[in-house]
């Protein structure tokens, strides 16, 4: 359903929430995607039911609406109660949010779920999501990323058979009789040997490659993701600030040399008043 597809693509412009973030460490921040993507998605279907001129202009589906469903595939659902007490599902939406700043820098969720369980319809999205302020105010969302549900887990079953490395079992075992919009119906693949737990990490088989890519590129507060994510990472590490500053310094440096050199500067004077509300290491 591509006016749903346009929809996602346009929540940044239509996204808020009620959540604010104050007086936390800088070195916290890694902890923010655990406790606040529950919260995310929840007003991400919010927003999606507001913006009806998107996705259904023309009033074809006037009784549908998003609904968000708890441990169950998919995430989300855009339905209509039917007479006989049930239900009538449009598509199906796997929703993820991704905090840019984690600490390991893409998408870490893992999505199981079997191709029999998806519709053609049915959609992946990844919603990616920073405080406004960088290190307080409210969430702000960025545009998602958007792939076809089934065709996801087709792909990370195969790059699991035939493109991984690994000399353990490459077999995938499916739940039987499985069907999109089943309920609380097994919906997952289990990989017959995953010792790393790694199965599912959809990050990793390079579908999302480009579009995380040009994600880390974009500026928070002036400043690219991945220098804010090199930053905190290392001071979450527990790297001593001054050595931590020392060795970015030369990194910003060197990536951004010749015309860039004033650009440079900004960075890293902003990455200064960051070090100094740091805590010292131990």
């Amino acid at each position: 359903m591509g006016r749903v597809h346009r929809a996602l693509l346009a929540l940044p412009g239509h996204f808020s929430s009620r959540t604010s973030i104050e007086g936390l460490a800088a070195t916290d921040l890694f902890a923010l995607n655990t406790v606040l993507a529950m919260a995310i998605e929840i007003q991400v279907v919010e927003t999606l039911n507001r913006m009806r001129s998107i996705w259904d202009p023309n009033g074809e589906w006037p009784l549908f609406h998003f609904l968000r469903q708890a441990q169950t595939f998919p995430d989300v659902l855009l339905q209509r109660p039917t007479r006989d007490g049930g239900r009538e599902v449009l598509l199906g939406i796997e929703l993820k949010g991704w905090y840019l700043l984690s600490k390991e820098g893409v998408p870490s969720f893992r999505y199981t779920a079997t191709p029999a369980a998806c519709s053609p319809r049915d959609l992946l999205a990844v919603v990616p999501w920073h405080l406004g302020n960088v290190m307080s105010g409210t969430p702000t969302v960025r545009t998602p990323g958007v792939w076809s549900a089934v065709h996801a887990a087709t792909y990370r079953n195969y790059w699991w058979r035939h493109r991984r490395r690994a000399r353990s079992s490459p077999d995938i075992v499916a739940p039987e009789n499985t069907r999109p919009y089943s309920g609380r119906e097994r919906t997952s693949d289990r990989p017959v040997s995953d010792h790393g737990g790694n199965f599912g990490r959809i990050a990793r088989i390079g579908i999302m490659k480009d579009w995380i890519r040009e994600q880390r590129e974009l500026s928070i507060a002036g400043i690219p993701t991945r220098n804010w994510i090199a930053f905190l990472r290392q001071h979450a590490e527990g790297g001593d600030p001054d050595v931590v500053f020392r060795k970015l310094q030369g990194e910003i440096e060197r990536v951004h040399s010749g015309s860039a050199g004033d650009r440079a500067r900004r960075i890293l004077d902003a990455l200064k008043g960051l070090r100094e509300d740091l805590p010292a290491a131990d």
